[in-house]
């Protein structure tokens, strides 16, 4: 939790990128206390591993963290309402998860179902999500090189 609240009070991009990996990382620790190797392992290799070096590539490309500082923050009047909205936010969550009936793990699974499970995924991933999968996959590319480009006509 600290590494998300670190990852959105920085100013430099690329800080804010690094602390979205250790988030990720933080998230897959939690799957594997939830028994949900899969996730976990999914987790680091497509989040944490695939998607923010794109990412970081982008970023360090647009070279965003070179910016003028004497500029003034166009967004300092929202900066208090928004402490009050994401403390808002905060609260009903905690009142959400302390008033709700399940608390914790009720047992565990088996391994064997965990791996029929993790086979289940698969499956259905490789043959009737595949074509999902790849338009997906498509858009982050075009996406990317529409920011690239876009970028290039402005520096130049």
């Amino acid at each position: 939790m600290a590494s998300s609240v670190l990852m959105i009070t920085r100013t430099n991009p690329v800080h804010s990128a690094l602390l979205l990996i250790v988030t990720f990382g933080a998230l897959a620790a939690l799957y594997v206390l939830l028994h949900a190797p899969l996730l976990a392992v999914l987790q680091v290799a497509v989040y944490a591993g695939a998607i923010m070096v794109l990412f970081l590539f982008v970023i360090m490309l647009l070279a965003a963290e070179r910016r003028e500082v004497d500029l003034p923050d166009p967004l300092a009047a929202m900066r208090w309402p928004s402490y009050l909205v994401c403390a808002g936010f905060l609260a009903a969550m905690v009142y959400v998860v302390w008033t709700s009936p399940v608390r914790g793990l009720r047992g565990r699974m088996p391994d064997d179902v965990i791996a029929k499970h993790t086979q289940m995924v698969g499956q259905e991933l490789f043959t009737r999500y595949l074509l999902p999968f790849e338009v997906v996959s498509i858009m982050l590319l075009v996406a990317m090189v529409g920011a690239v480009v876009i970028a290039k006509r402005r520096f130049e």
